[in-house]
């Protein structure tokens, strides 16, 4: 008979081994001057679409003043433009520009590449795990 740990410890287990791929994840980016703040807030837009500075915020989880600064770096760095809001006078719209763009690209590919290469040390076995392991937390993250 196999002994389950109990599924409290399975989830923890799981929680730790994918905040940790997340991490080295993250790491891997091409050798240039973003942070990893900026690129989070760079793939935000990216992914999102055009936010309000606040709707950036709260995606990224930091507060409004925390994110003027990083906006004004992708600003100074031409990844990201504002333009006026349709409805609001007050408020503008961010969005990336080309550069923007291409630079998030260029993340994606450095992330994909360490991936890459580190499923390529592994077993057809191995690999095919992951891969139903990845359906299932993809229907885990659905809800």
């Amino acid at each position: 008979m196999v002994v389950r740990p109990p599924v409290a410890q399975q989830a923890a287990q799981l929680r730790d081994a994918i905040a940790r791929l997340n991490r080295r994840l993250r790491q891997a980016r091409p050798v240039g001057e973003l942070t990893m703040t900026q690129i989070s807030a760079l793939t935000s837009l990216e992914l999102a679409g055009p936010l309000t500075p606040r709707e950036l915020a709260e995606a990224e989880r930091v507060q409004p003043p925390s994110m003027t600064k990083i906006i004004a770096k992708l600003e100074e760095r031409g990844l990201v433009q504002r333009t006026r809001h349709p409805t609001d006078g007050r408020q503008v719209i961010l969005s990336t520009t080309e550069a923007g763009r291409t630079a998030y690209v260029q993340v994606q590919r450095a992330r994909e590449a360490w991936l890459v290469q580190r499923m390529d040390e592994l077993s057809q076995e191995e690999r095919d795990t992951l891969l139903r392991a990845a359906e299932i937390l993809h229907k885990i993250a659905r809800g």
